[in-house]
């Protein structure tokens, strides 16, 4: 099986002309096999290691792929 890291990464890449962002359901079900929560762990860590950001709307928290979206250069990102 391939790493999941690279999975979650090149589905965000290969999605990233019509769409910059994603809930977290949307990556988590790139992984029907796994749990929620091991879901959870992989999608945070990328976060950690700064592959992935949040985004954050007030009331629903999102991930992309830093300086990815037309908001990144108006928050600051690179």
């Amino acid at each position: 099986m391939a790493d999941p890291k690279d999975i979650v990464v090149e589905f965000m890449q290969s999605k990233a002309k019509s769409k910059s962002k994603f809930y977290f359901n949307d990556l988590a079900a790139l992984f029907p096999e796994m749990k929620m929560r091991e879901a959870k762990k992989i999608i945070n860590k990328l976060v950690t290691d700064g592959v992935l950001v949040y985004w954050s709307s007030g009331s629903t928290t999102m991930y992309g792929l830093p300086g990815a979206g037309k908001q990144a250069g108006a928050e600051g990102e690179d």
